[in-house]
């Protein structure tokens, strides 16, 4: 199956309550790789990529163990790239 990259934008209260360590930890049960970052306005960004299906389970299981702190998201998709090796914190 074709692999692609998502990009996902999370507002709320995402920052200081363990947002990236949760992604990185989740994202070790998927066969995904990306990365995950604080934003200056208060967001997270979460770039990941994989096959659709990988992609969705991962980013529902995010979801469902940060829901208390997300009010919202956003994402697109765009082109797969393969630029990276595993799922990462960057800051």
């Amino acid at each position: 199956m074709a692999q692609e990259q998502r990009i996902v934008f999370f507002a709320g209260s995402v920052q200081g309550v363990g947002f990236r360590y949760t992604a990185v930890r989740t994202a070790g049960r998927y066969a995904v790789t990306g990365h995950v970052r604080n934003l200056p306005d208060g967001r997270v960004e979460c770039v990941v990529e994989g096959e659709p299906g990988e992609i969705d389970r991962f980013l529902a299981d995010l979801a469902g163990r940060m829901s208390g702190y997300i009010d919202s998201q956003q994402q697109r998709t765009t082109p797969y790239t393969g630029r990276f090796g595993s799922f990462s914190v960057r800051f």
